[in-house]
């Protein structure tokens, strides 16, 4: 089955797109797998929309493999880590509300972020930082996320019905797109922990 890309190219399920330089491994409160998946969602937010986000955000349930070992990718391996067709959406939305969703996450173990550093105490988001500047209650901030967790999915009900927009764009494209690109620039994935998530001593 021959697959579209953005890219316009067409590639097949066995087609290796890429090539992991160490295994990307699945947990919380982060994880490299993780990193690896927001940061590509941070990418094609500013590729696709032409507006870099303060953050991007991957739910950590919607990553379906627990590891992706070290070696050639092929597509087939990214539609087994994110089955999902979910969008990638751009979301506006105040400090307040942005603090209440990570408080949301932070009480989930911790998921994938980009662009954000912060401590999880007491199920709570603490000494956040959002492009290494302190999260400020009455700033707007745009960040990256599914149209699943925007629609309020996975408990997330104070993203819903803030004003997004949708260009259709799906979040695995993300994925495969990232690893396309290190391949024509001949690098390999290479992705690790920054604590970008960690728990408070």
């Amino acid at each position: 089955m021959l697959l579209p890309y953005r890219e316009k190219m067409n590639v097949t399920m066995e087609e290796v797109i890429g090539n992991v330089q160490a295994d990307l491994t699945k947990s919380q409160p982060e994880c490299n797998l993780g990193n690896f998946m927001a940061d590509a969602l941070m990418e094609a937010a500013l590729r696709e929309y032409g507006i870099q986000p303060h953050a991007a955000f991957m739910n950590y349930g919607g990553i379906r493999l627990p590891v992706i070992k070290a070696g050639p990718v092929t597509t087939g391996k990214i539609y087994e880590l994110f089955p999902f067709d979910n969008i990638l959406v751009l979301l506006s939305l105040k400090g307040d509300v942005l603090q209440s969703f990570l408080n949301h996450i932070s009480a989930k173990g911790g998921w994938p972020v980009s662009g954000i550093r912060m401590q999880i105490k007491d199920k709570k988001a603490i000494n956040i930082l959002i492009g290494g500047v302190p999260l400020h209650n009455d700033s707007t901030y745009v960040i990256a996320i599914g149209d699943y967790t925007a629609n309020g999915g996975d408990d997330a009900v104070m993203l819903k019905g803030l004003p997004q927009q949708n260009k259709g764009y799906l979040m695995r494209d993300a994925f495969l797109s990232y690893l396309l690109r290190l391949k024509k620039e001949g690098k390999n994935l290479y992705a690790e922990t920054e604590k970008r998530v960690t728990y408070a001593e």
